[in-house]
């Protein structure tokens, strides 16, 4: 199956955001390698550059470093740390307007359920 990329944000930053969430979700562990830029663009058929530059947000997120001569790394303490931004941009920037939707449409916590 292809990925999909849509418009509302620049190609780059959605690959940054879905290996954020790899990060998150253990899939990459903290002081594991990266995939190379050559493997993420065969994976998500993007141009490696677009890769590069989405490799690079993330190191300017304090999430990957660089090890002369060995590639990109998880730095120690990524996940904690991405988790934390991440919970604080959920909870200030997405819950509220969730929130106010949930109201309007009288949906109680009690309607909500956590499986899929």
């Amino acid at each position: 199956m292809q990925p999909t990329w849509d418009h509302r944000a620049p190609i780059y930053q959605q690959l940054a955001e879905r290996l954020a969430a790899r990060l998150l979700d253990g899939e990459i562990a903290e002081g594991q390698a990266m995939p190379s830029v050559r493997a993420l663009s065969g994976q998500y058929l993007l141009n490696p550059l677009t890769v590069s530059r989405a490799l690079a947000a993330l190191g300017e997120a304090g999430l990957l470093e660089s090890r002369r001569g060995l590639g990109l790394y998880v730095r120690p303490g990524a996940r904690q740390n991405l988790r934390h931004s991440e919970r604080q941009r959920f909870l200030h920037t997405e819950w509220p307007p969730l929130r106010e939707r949930l109201r309007r449409l009288d949906i109680a916590p009690a309607d909500l359920t956590w499986e899929d």
